[in-house]
């Protein structure tokens, strides 16, 4: 007898498990940064929790859309999310049925986490993903809001007369009920103590996609699952961390884990580690991002006596904010100058004065070479 290609062909599927000790460190990691991300944030406050909701949750679609190599309107999700969460949106930009069912999915998702996942609410994500007014401009005709036909879904590569088939997922006959498994089991884990909620996430990631019961949009889906589980772990809704983001850093490693492990047994710590590594790499990117944050409202804080220009507080501003408009090697004078968009002589005029009353200090080297960075308090 041939031993099973795929892991759902083995005898225990699907009765997952993993090596506890190998994970715990890991499992220790994230669940320190998630309380230190939950606390700094409310610490940061309400304008924050806004608008660092937005960007998280237009982080997740767009990058969730683009791990399937598909770009989106990103103005345009934007302007649908911010109008559902009562931000002000920007004008200009139009939504889409395409754009208002992302950000529908993505808020039920993250906002009812305390409703029960049933085959239903699956569906009803499956509809708003492709939204019945762009049915005529998908690829291919897809089963919208129902589940796979009877042809076999696998994913491939390569030449058409040569594919590489990575995965091939389990047969339509029968797969009602597993899929009735895998939510029958999703949410009675929720009330399993001895379950991690940070590794119940990461096995349902990986026991839906391998079940990939829709025609298209099962790695959407799977990420949307893996946000609600998210979380009911965290129990709140708010979201200050894109997992979506992390994944699409490492797209390959992502698909290459995944079908090392669907060819596996059902031992699927390497898979656990993995999403862990990659979640951990999610929340301390987002604890980097509100410590800025909190350090931009300290140095204001510091600063709020001092008089100063309305282009000194927009240079100040581009410090403050770092990332790749920060000048996080230092601003020179004629940075200073494009930026502010003033003469030269203003420019070094305005330098002085910020160094002058310690908004600023001078970083080693002369002459034109002179840079420029925030002083942070001690």
């Amino acid at each position: 007898m041939e031993p099973p290609r795929w892991i759902w062909q083995h005898p225990e599927w699907p009765q997952l498990h993993w090596q506890a000790e190998r994970l715990a460190p890991l499992l220790r990691d994230c669940t320190q940064a998630q309380g230190r991300l939950l606390g700094m944030a409310g610490v940061a406050g309400g304008e924050f929790a806004a608008q660092g909701e937005l960007d998280t949750l237009l982080q997740n679609i767009v990058t969730s859309s683009a791990i399937e190599g598909e770009t989106l309107n990103v103005g345009s999700v934007r302007s649908s999310l911010a109008r559902r969460l009562g931000l002000e949106a920007d004008g200009s930009e139009r939504t889409s049925p395409r754009s208002e069912g992302l950000a529908e999915l993505m808020l039920d998702a993250t906002r009812h986490f305390d409703q029960p996942l049933s085959l239903e609410r699956l569906l009803h994500w499956h509809r708003l993903l492709f939204p019945e007014q762009e049915h005529d401009l998908l690829p291919r005709r897809i089963r919208v809001g129902a589940l796979r036909g009877d042809e076999p879904m696998q994913v491939v590569s390569g030449r058409i007369d040569r594919p590489t088939v990575h995965f091939e997922a389990p047969p339509r006959d029968g797969l009602e009920q597993q899929l009735g498994a895998f939510l029958d089991w999703f949410e009675a884990s929720r009330r399993d103590t001895a379950l991690d909620p940070l590794l119940r996430a990461g096995i349902a990631h990986f026991w839906f996609v391998t079940l990939h019961p829709f025609d298209d949009g099962n790695g959407r889906l799977t990420r949307a699952i893996t946000d609600l589980a998210l979380a009911q772990a965290e129990r709140q809704a708010l979201r200050f961390y894109a997992m979506s983001a992390s994944i699409l850093d490492d797209r390959r490693g992502y698909y290459r884990i995944l079908e090392s492990s669907q060819k596996a047994t059902p031992d699927i710590t390497d898979w656990l580690e993995w999403f862990l590594h990659t979640l951990l790499r999610s929340l301390q990117q987002a604890l980097a991002r509100i410590e800025r944050v909190l350090a931009k409202a300290r140095f204001w804080q510091r600063h709020r006596q001092q008089a100063l220009s309305a282009e000194q507080i927009k240079v100040l501003n581009r410090l403050l904010d770092g990332g790749e408009r920060g000048f996080e090697d230092g601003i020179s004078a004629a940075q200073y100058q494009a930026v502010a968009k003033v003469s030269k002589a203003t420019a070094t005029r305005h330098l002085a004065d910020l160094l002058e009353k310690g908004c600023l200090v001078r970083l080693p080297g002369g002459g034109r070479s002179t840079r420029y960075r925030i002083a942070w308090a001690d």
